[in-house]
């Protein structure tokens, strides 16, 4: 991956996207990503483009898109939350680096329009819309790293770096509501009871991972 630092801070999200096909060989980058996350993490992300219907202009509820045509799937076991924002963020960050826009969708798209693959014991968790954007987007407000860490001044610097880097991750309305809690190498992640909450500790997490490295600690 391309400077990790670059891409998480380059990364906001996008509602409004213009009427771009996404060129093949990305198509076939983000398919290898897909197969090999659903290897890993026994997943059932589905990629899905050119397809209009889950983020219809026409619907008026769903207007807070435009131009949407291509989005991730992520369809996983039913308690898969915090896989699914994992490794979702990774998606999202390679979309990132082939010069693509994304934007986590929870609520404001058509769930009946999607024609999803899903087993009996999975379910579809949310989308992520994904293209090319009218804008790059704008950075969120973000807390300070002492609100969602016990940081210190004789924390080692690969624990700030880790909490900077979660700090750039999206969550729900931005509540950012993660932390994380450093004792010797082992690093505890929690989050507080949001609807939410599972999926956007997960993406935290694969921020956290970025920043500080995985070999400098293990997650208790």
């Amino acid at each position: 991956m391309e400077n990790a630092w670059t891409l998480m801070r380059a990364r906001h999200s996008v509602r409004n996207y213009v009427n771009r096909p996404i060129e093949e060989e990305k198509l076939a980058a983000l398919r290898e990503a897909i197969d090999e996350v659903n290897r890993e993490a026994l997943l059932h992300v589905q990629l899905f483009t050119e397809e209009p219907e889950a983020f219809n202009a026409n619907a008026p509820h769903y207007g807070q898109f435009r131009g949407c045509r291509n989005y991730f799937a992520m369809v996983g076991p039913k308690e898969a939350d915090e896989a699914i924002g994992y490794y979702g963020e990774k998606l999202v960050l390679l979309a990132q680096e082939l010069g693509l826009n994304t934007c986590w969708v929870a609520l404001t798209f058509r769930r009946n329009a999607v024609a999803v693959e899903i087993a009996a014991d999975e379910k579809l968790h949310v989308v992520i819309a994904l293209g090319y954007g009218e804008t790059q987007g704008v950075p969120h407000k973000s807390k300070d790293v002492s609100a969602v860490s016990n940081l210190t001044a004789d924390s080692p610097a690969w624990f700030r770096a880790g909490v900077e880097a979660a700090l750039l991750a999206p969550t729900a309305i931005n509540q950012q509501k993660f932390s994380f809690t450093l004792n010797g190498r082992r690093v505890r992640a929690r989050t507080k009871l949001t609807f939410y909450g599972r999926m956007d500790l997960g993406i935290a997490k694969y921020h956290f991972e970025l920043g500080a490295g995985k070999e400098n600690f293990d997650w208790a």
